[in-house]
């Protein structure tokens, strides 16, 4: 990547994360995917406590990222459990914090597992 599209990368990250602590999002986590694959170089990863909040979080960050002038490609996921936004160079996922447990893909990227609730026992785990 050159210099500019470093910058318009970092700008979208941000308009991205102001987005989701709008509406409260939780455990946001922003990773550098880069030099895993050339399909997006960033991808946030965020939790909403319910499917309310969940759509409203990456509906919100789809309309900001688009006045912002960014291109949207796709949203996917209507069940409020977890939604994609996909605006090319950053993919954001939100999810609820059971659904982000259960398929982790923090770790799964190359990032560390969020400590839910500030290190406090989950009220939740992954199905065994």
């Amino acid at each position: 990547m050159n210099e500019q599209e470093l910058l318009d990368l970092q700008k979208m990250v941000e308009v991205a994360v102001n987005a989701l602590e709008d509406i409260k999002a939780k455990d946001i986590s922003v990773l550098e995917t880069q030099e895993k694959t050339s399909l997006f170089a960033r991808m946030i990863i965020a939790s909403g406590d319910s499917t309310r909040q969940v759509k409203a979080l990456a509906n919100n960050v789809a309309v900001d990222l688009k006045e912002a002038g960014f291109e949207i490609l796709s949203t996917e996921g209507d069940s409020g459990e977890w939604t994609l936004v996909d605006a090319g160079d950053l993919v954001v996922h939100v999810m609820l914090p059971a659904v982000r447990d259960f398929y982790d893909i923090d770790t799964l990227w190359g990032g560390e597992k969020p400590s839910f609730h500030a290190g406090a026992t989950k009220p939740w785990h992954a199905a065994d």
